[in-house]
Parts: structure tokens; C-alpha cells; sequence
């Protein structure tokens, strides 16, 4: 069985998103997936195989974190999609069928590729007692993103803020089903992006997620909004820093970027 570790939404190694990705002929019984993705201990293992021919998707894809699994993850499906057209498994367009439904990945000849997403449907939300503390930095505003993402969105006064944060991951956990997505506009959109994020996922594992394709779902339309225009470029502000591309349209989300697989290698277990 090989596995490969994918760095997503990152045109380098040691950059983005990494992901473990395995491409199987089945999904085993999910104790073997969980087991497998705590060992390989990044944000997302996903886990693909083929269907037949004319249905409505390509692939079966699963993801799970070290400790659960998730409905959705934007990165792990980037480097799935990567995997799939850098070995010649998949060529053009793929389909996959995941818990939120049918997602599509799109390969462009610059390298690129474009996941089609649900966009996340955002309802104003009252600040939450004591988020302040936990998170370090006051919100000026909340939003709920829905069932699919199961985070809590806030907008934080200015980049620096964001950059700045130093939660408590452990009080953070009571305030949303996954975690915290907190955000703000850029200071000096000529460096190349619209807005800055961080995300905090204590709930399934992951103290602070590197780059989170499903979070930019909720953070495209909110930023599309305020600033104007459907098309922005989001960079989400960890120690490990990436750049998502985001199109709104409608219920549907477009995220574009790069993928690098830094290790190929055989599970043994």
C-alpha cells in the first residue's frame, strides 16, 4: 500500500497543507483508517478508490484527522487530486464522492487545480462569553458556517491581530463543533492577498490547521461580500503559511492551488 505525503495550497516544499494521501482498491474497516491516519499525524489522511465506470463520481474519498473523521477537508482533496494526476491514476476532471456530496477537482496546464465546493452558508451568531479570553483578541463579530464546516467565523480587528494570536486551544473547544476560523481584511492588499485567516480545530485534534480549504467556504462569501468582488486570494497566516484562490458563485465555491508530494513511501502495518 503506498503512501504519500502531500504539502497542499503551496507551490514549495515544507509549506501549505500536508496531507497524508492512500490510494486503495477498498476502504477497510475504520478502525484501520483511523489508525493509519493517527500514525501519519497531519491535519487530514485521505483515503480514495476507484468506483466504476458511469456513475456519478470517479473516486470514493474519505478523510480523517489523528483522531476523527470529517465531512469535509479542502486541502487533503487538493492532494488527493495532485496524487491522482501527477501519477497518471486520474487524467482532466475527477470527480469524488465524500460525505458533502460529489466535489470536483479540476487540473489546469499551469499546475494549478480547482475543487468545486458547497459554499458555506453563514448565520450571524452572538459572541460567545469568554471567546474573547480564550481566543486572545476581542471579535467585532460571529457567524455560524453551517454543518458541513462546524466552525465558528470571527472577524478580528486588523491583520496584525490575527497574526498575533496565541489561544488557549483547550477553552477554545467549547465554542463551536470543530473550531475557530478568526479573520481579518489585509493590510496592504498589494502584497498579492484580500484577507488573513488562522484556524483552530481542538475538537478533531488539531490545535492550529496550516491551511484549510473548507474554512475558505465560509470565508469566500464573507469576504466577497465586504470587499466587492467574487474573486480574492486568501492566505491563511500559520507558522507554515499558504495561499487559497477563491470564486464565489452562488452555493458553489471554487479553491485553487498547488500541490507538492515531498514523500512517497509503502505502509508496511
Amino acid at each position: 500500500m503506498r503512501i504519500r505525503i502531500v504539502d497542499a495550497f503551496t507551490d514549495r516544499p515544507f509549506a501549505g497543507n500536508p496531507a497524508g494521501v492512500l490510494l486503495l482498491d477498498a476502504f477497510p474497516d475504520d478502525d484501520r483508517l483511523q489508525n493509519v491516519a493517527m500514525e501519519v499525524n497531519h491535519a487530514e489522511t485521505a483515503f480514495a478508490h476507484p468506483l466504476p465506470e458511469g456513475g456519478e463520481a470517479d473516486w470514493a474519498l474519505r478523510w480523517f484527522t489523528p483522531a476523527a473523521e470529517v465531512a469535509m477537508c479542502g486541502h487533503a482533496t487538493l492532494a488527493t487530486a495532485h496524487v491522482l494526476h501527477s501519477t497518471g491514476t486520474h487524467e482532466g476532471r475527477v470527480r469524488f464522492a465524500t460525505r458533502s456530496g460529489v466535489l470536483v477537482a479540476e487540473p489546469h496546464e499551469d499546475g494549478s487545480i480547482t475543487l468545486d465546493f458547497p459554499t458555506a452558508p453563514l448565520t450571524p451568531a452572538d459572541i460567545p462569553e469568554g471567546i474573547a479570553d480564550a481566543l486572545g483578541a476581542e471579535p467585532g463579530a460571529a457567524f455560524d458556517t453551517g454543518p458541513d464546516v462546524g466552525d465558528l467565523l470571527l472577524e478580528l480587528a486588523d491583520e496584525k491581530t490575527v497574526r498575533a494570536l496565541r489561544p488557549d486551544h483547550k477553552a477554545l473547544g467549547a465554542h463551536s463543533a470543530r473550531g475557530i476560523i478568526a479573520t481579518a481584511r489585509a493590510e496592504d492588499p498589494s502584497r498579492g492577498y484580500d484577507y488573513v485567516s488562522r484556524c483552530f480545530f481542538p475538537n478533531v485534534g488539531i490545535d492550529e490547521d496550516p491551511v484549510t480549504g473548507s474554512a475558505h467556504t465560509a470565508l469566500a462569501p464573507y469576504w466577497s461580500e465586504r470587499l466587492g468582488r467574487p474573486g480574492l486570494t486568501g492566505l491563511q497566516a500559520s507558522p507554515r503559511s499558504g495561499r487559497v484562490r477563491t470564486q464565489l458563485r452562488g452555493d458553489r465555491t471554487l479553491l485553487s492551488g498547488r500541490a507538492v508530494t515531498v514523500i512517497e513511501g509503502e505502509l508496511l502495518a
